[in-house]
């Protein structure tokens, strides 16, 4: 019987990793979701992120990731990109941090 996948990223492991990596490290993790995130922003633009994060951040604040806008943000563009994207840009920032 396959196990069921409870969570937007646990179909992929690299990204679980990552998403994992990030709730347990926050504080470690912040730099490179900043560096993450500016990286993404030369792609779009900072205001159409803003834009989307303020859409779909819910209203009640419950979840791990929502404390930190940083890592919310990140969380957040990793859950709606497509998955070829998510996987990449999950297995970048575990290139990065291995680099670091």
């Amino acid at each position: 019987m396959m196990a069921e996948h409870k969570r937007w990223y646990d179909l992929d492991p690299v990204l679980s990793e990552v998403i994992n990596l990030l709730q347990n490290y926050q504080t470690e993790l912040r730099a490179q979701a900043e560096i993450f995130l500016a990286e993404i922003e030369k792609k779009v633009s900072k205001e159409a992120i803003d834009k989307f994060y303020e859409l779909a951040r819910p209203q009640v604040c419950n979840r791990w990731y929502d404390k930190d806008p940083v890592i919310s943000k990140t969380v957040e563009l990793l859950r709606v990109v497509p998955p070829d994207v998510q996987k990449a840009t999950a297995q970048n920032f575990l290139n990065a941090l291995e680099a670091m």
